[in-house]
């Protein structure tokens, strides 16, 4: 990549250049054996998913009637747009006034939303994302085309984070909750975009694994 910079995973996140990313020839090919992986633990991940996923359907449809999944279009590598897929975490009419970036104790989360947030099994069905090619288990956050354009507009080099194809789980993912500022967001996505190596992903899912059971570095 364009730079090598040093990065401590357990540390605050690194301020990293907003200026132009190019991917270097080495994670280009690594990216392949990437999507090797992706695929063999999206499939391991479907079929243990499977149960959990039918059992917070129904404990979600109890608390409030309605689809248990919300389908919504996201930005992917390139700004290729695809359509991604939830556990649905807050009520049916969260919505009604429009786009809204989730705050700290949301008030539009559900009970059951709050607990599937906390362990990430509301990304769950986002496998089938991963097995289609849309995404990856490990990378930025998939945003919006609304919130992309926004942030674009707002903050220097927010584009950068569509050099890779956004993940299921992530640097940022595993260091905040979901409401981090899209700027603190970008710098974990950058840091983790210009140290893209097998030895930083390995980490960032024994953090995902560790959030999953614990809940720590989500909210």
């Amino acid at each position: 990549m364009s730079t090598e910079k040093s990065y401590n995973f357990y540390q605050d996140y690194l301020m990293v250049s907003s200026s132009k990313l190019t991917l270097s020839k080495n994670v280009e090919q690594y990216l392949y054996l990437k999507r090797a992986y992706d695929i063999f633990l999206a499939t391991v991940g479907l079929i243990i998913a499977l149960p959990i996923v039918l059992l917070f359907s129904i404990l979600i449809v109890l608390e409030t009637p309605g689809s248990p999944f919300y389908v919504q279009e996201r930005m992917g590598k390139n700004g290729k747009r695809f359509m991604m897929m939830k556990l649905r975490s807050m009520r049916m009419d969260a919505e009604k006034e429009g786009a809204k970036w989730a705050e700290v104790n949301d008030p539009r989360v559900t009970k059951v939303g709050a607990f599937i947030r906390k362990t990430r099994i509301d990304e769950l069905p986002q496998l089938v994302s991963v097995l289609k090619g849309d995404m990856s288990i490990i990378g930025p956050r998939p945003e919006r085309p609304f919130f992309t354009a926004k942030f674009n507009k707002e903050i220097k080099g927010f584009e950068n984070r569509l050099i890779v194809k956004p993940g299921l789980t992530g640097l940022a993912q595993v260091s905040g909750g979901y409401d981090m500022s899209p700027r603190e967001k970008l710098q974990y996505d950058l840091a983790y975009i210009q140290n893209l190596t097998f030895s930083l992903e390995v980490k960032i899912i024994v953090k995902t694994i560790k959030v999953i059971f614990t809940g720590e570095g989500a909210r």
